[in-house]
Parts: C-alpha cells; sequence; structure tokens
C-alpha cells in the first residue's frame, strides 16, 4: 500500500470469529492433561509474541531503513500542554539486545505509569533520534485545538526526519499533517499497530505526565499530580471551589467551566 493513505489498524489485527459451539472448557489452555496438547488459540498467541515483537515487524513489512513516527498526548485534556513526539528507528542499526528490551512496547494507553517509566529510557537508548514538541493553553486556545495539534505532530516528524537522506516510512497516528515534504501515511490506531508511533506514545506521554507533576507543586489545589489535566469528577470540583489556573484551556466548552463567572 502506497504512503498518503490511511491504513485501518483494527483491519489488519481483527481476529477471525470462531463458533462458540465445541470449544473445550481447558480453550484457555490450562490442561488436565500432563501432556495434552495447546489448543489452536494458544499456539496462535505464541505464534503472535510480545505486543513489541508485533509492533516491530509491521515497520519492518515496510521496506525501508528509517521507520519514523509521531503521535500526541493531551489532547482531550481541560489543563496543561498538548505534547507531540517523534520517533526514528533505524532498522539497520537496531540490536537483538535493544529489541529485546522493548519487547513490552505497546500504546501507552495499554501501560500503567509505572511501566511507561520503565519504557521510557529504552526508548531513548535504542532510538536514532527523539524529538518532543510542546504547545501551550494559551497557544492552544488562541489557535484551536485541532490546528494546534496537527502543527505539533508535523514539527514533531518534520524534526525526528531532518537531514535523513533516502526513503523514511513517515507515520502519524490517525493524522495527516499538511505541508511535509516527505510522504506520510496515517494508520488507524497507529500506537497499538506501529513500534515506531508506540514509542513517540510512550516518550510524549511520559513527558507530558512528568509536567503536569511538577505543575501540581507550582499550581497547588488542582490535583494535577492525580489527573493530569484530564477531566476527573476531583478535577471539576477544583475548579468550582477555586476556580482556573493559568494552565487551563479556557477554549474547551466543558461543563466545569459553565458554573463560574468567566
Amino acid at each position: 500500500m502506497p504512503f498518503g493513505s490511511t491504513v485501518d489498524a483494527d483491519a489488519a489485527n481483527r481476529p477471525t470469529q470462531i463458533a462458540a459451539a465445541g470449544v473445550s472448557r481447558h480453550a484457555s489452555g490450562e490442561s488436565s492433561g500432563k501432556h495434552a496438547r495447546p489448543t489452536r488459540a494458544v499456539r496462535r498467541r505464541r505464534r503472535a509474541g510480545t505486543s513489541g515483537q508485533r509492533l516491530f515487524a509491521f515497520d519492518r513489512r515496510l521496506g525501508v531503513r528509517f521507520v519514523a513516527g509521531a503521535d500526541e498526548a493531551g489532547r482531550g485534556c481541560l489543563a496543561g500542554p498538548l505534547v507531540a513526539a517523534g520517533v526514528l528507528f533505524d532498522y539497520e542499526a537496531l540490536t537483538t539486545r535493544e529489541l529485546r528490551s522493548l519487547a513490552a512496547l505497546n500504546d501507552s494507553k495499554q501501560h500503567t505509569p509505572d511501566a511507561r517509566e520503565e519504557l521510557y529510557p529504552l526508548v531513548l537508548r535504542s532510538a536514532t533520534r527523539v524529538v518532543v514538541v510542546s504547545r501551550c493553553a494559551s497557544g492552544i486556545d488562541a489557535r484551536g485545538l485541532h490546528k494546534t495539534n496537527l502543527a505539533a505532530l508535523h514539527d514533531a516528524i518534520r524534526g525526528v526526519t531532518a537531514g535523513i537522506s533516502g526513503e523514511v516510512a513517515c507515520l502519524l497516528d490517525g493524522f495527516s499533517v499538511p505541508e511535509f515534504e516527505r510522504p506520510q501515511r496515517a494508520v488507524v490506531n497507529g500506537d497499538a499497530t506501529s513500534a515506531a508511533i508506540a514509542a513517540a506514545s510512550i516518550v510524549a506521554k511520559v513527558t507530558r505526565d512528568r509536567y503536569m507533576h511538577h505543575a501540581d507543586v507550582l499550581h497547588p489545589g488542582w490535583s494535577f499530580a492525580e489527573h493530569v489535566g484530564y477531566s476527573t469528577p476531583v478535577h471539576r470540583e477544583a475548579i468550582l471551589r477555586q476556580g482556573v489556573s493559568p494552565l487551563h484551556r479556557m477554549s474547551f466548552r466543558s461543563l466545569a467551566y459553565q458554573q463560574l463567572a468567566l
């Protein structure tokens, strides 16, 4: 499939539905017999390997040396920056040790905060280049969320591929960006499909969460370390109790703001 098209990753990875009739009570792979043969589902999972192996296999099938991925964190938050990251992998330089260290690589939403923190330095160590771009709340309010998001992704993917000669597979999670000189591909559910996009999602999420934990110290009372800016009951109650902080995005039509005299 040529670059520039949108890939539905869910369709590519969606398992074939199997009729329930005749399924053994040992279909989970546990067996009462010592030498019982593993079920078909268990054998299929073993062949699939780890999440990292699956994601790196997707990137390798693109058939190019360099694969760049970009993703963002914080698009749906009431407060804090939008952070985009770009990650470039050189498949001629990646070692077996580095690939093994990223065996658990997956969409950042599939990991706990501690697991993301463990993966973060491993991504930095294995990637050829990493670029992080941040857009503040006032900039989001002035430009609009969608335009800000596209601009941040554009800067991340451009920055991480700058100066790389030859073909680079440029992958973005769900979006294509305007005015980008290289062929690009928007991958639906890309952070659970491509290793480069998943790595970018880890970098963006960890970077943003660290910022919001620091913001909790600078702006006490909104519990930023707990919800990192998302619209939770705790966050909405804090806004009702003490108003908004300099980190809040006022362009959002949030119910959390409607009871305030803004």
